[in-house]
């Protein structure tokens, strides 16, 4: 009779204090790579040096997609799976949140390669 193995899941550690509502939208700062699946307005899409489809991006460094007015995603519902995939109050999340204040006092743009 053989064993069954079983891998256990990753649950990321997630803050309940961190929430949308209460950040600066630091993740919306980020680059966002489309995967093959994501089905974004294009009016949000470019490419970028390396001609990959990414999320474009205002003026000011906010990606397109991001309401101003309330600093939430005007496309949550579509967004991109690598949105999708960030945790709210997660490691990474919390790790951005972190690095915000530093980068943002030097003018320096948050990029994720």
């Amino acid at each position: 009779m053989s064993a069954t193995r079983v891998t256990p899941v990753y649950e990321p550690v997630i803050d309940p204090s961190v929430h949308c509502s209460n950040c600066q939208a630091v993740c919306c700062r980020l680059l966002v790579v489309l995967m093959p699946d994501d089905v974004v307005p294009a009016r949000f899409i470019t490419r970028d040096e390396r001609d990959l489809e990414v999320m474009a991006r205002g003026e000011e460094g906010w990606c397109a997609a991001l309401d101003l007015d309330t600093m939430q995603c005007s496309i949550y519902e579509q967004r991109p799976y690598i949105c999708r995939g960030f945790a709210m109050g997660g490691p990474y999340c919390l790790s951005e949140r972190e690095k915000w204040p530093d980068l943002a006092k030097a003018g320096i743009p948050i990029v994720l390669c």
